[in-house]
């Protein structure tokens, strides 16, 4: 099987949560699977810029990226995030290629239109599977920082999750998995919803029941469901070594986000 895995939040932050991550990667691959990873990093580059002395600024879960935060997220993500996981992963003997979304162009963006500017942030335009798919045939894990180049010369920030989804897409992938920090989408009551259909995301919206940073995750969620991707769960990083199961037994963790 194809996975695409997605990173973020305390799997990047805390180092036995991230060995224990790349340990279940490297167990995905030793059983046959091919897998890609993407990964943010955003409370990482938050604690660069404020030693920078800017303020970091979000609107609806997208940062606010002048030209220096812009710079800032290519030092970050695409340099100690990505190279630290690359090691995490090569540390239980399964090699892996870090690069960012811009090379090969792997992944080209444009600006995102919104009101506010947010700047420097873009939206998947293009993508070419194709470097992937040859550190795939040499037997290793491509780990990609989401950080695209646009058509127009310059890098801009992606949301993580938008890149896993589009990556998952142009690949083909059989699944797509956030590893986060939260336990999964939590309903009205408070708990865990383990099963959430697409149809029942723009209630919860609606009612703010999900915001922030959920909000692009279940948008990315809802594209890849849309484009081909057979399966998709948010599962929370420290339950990371369940990835493996996921092909052959039934997994309570975190929520599986289905079409119906």
């Amino acid at each position: 099987m194809r996975f695409v895995i997605k990173l973020g939040g305390a799997a990047l932050e805390n180092k036995e949560i991230l060995h224990g991550c790349g340990k279940a990667i490297a167990d995905l691959v030793a059983d046959g699977n091919q897998v890609a990873v993407v990964h943010g990093g955003g409370v990482q580059l938050t604690r660069t810029l404020a030693l920078m002395g800017k303020k970091s600024e979000f609107i609806s879960g997208l940062r606010v990226t002048d030209a220096e935060t812009r710079d800032a997220a290519i030092m970050v993500l695409a340099g100690r995030v990505n190279k630290s996981l690359v090691a995490a992963i090569g540390s239980h003997g399964q090699a892996a290629v870090g690069l960012s979304g811009g090379d090969g162009h792997v992944f080209r963006a444009r600006k995102k239109k919104t009101n506010p500017d947010l700047g420097f942030v873009g939206e998947i335009a293009g993508t070419d599977s194709r470097w992937l798919e040859a550190i795939w045939t040499m037997g290793a894990v491509p780990v990609i920082s989401s950080i695209a180049l646009g058509f127009d010369g310059e890098y801009y920030n992606i949301n993580a999750d938008e890149m896993a989804a589009a990556c998952a897409i142009c690949t083909h992938a059989d699944t797509l998995v956030f590893l986060t920090d939260v336990p999964g989408v939590k309903g009205a009551d408070g708990n865990v919803m383990r099963w959430l259909t697409l149809s029942q995301i723009p209630a919860l919206e609606k009612q703010q029941v999900v915001s922030g940073g959920m909000l692009p995750k279940l948008n990315a969620c809802r594209n890849a469901l849309t484009h081909g991707v057979k399966r998709v769960r948010i599962l929370p990083a420290e339950s990371a070594a369940l990835l493996p199961d996921l092909c052959s037994t039934r997994v309570n963790d975190g929520t599986e986000v289905m079409v119906a």
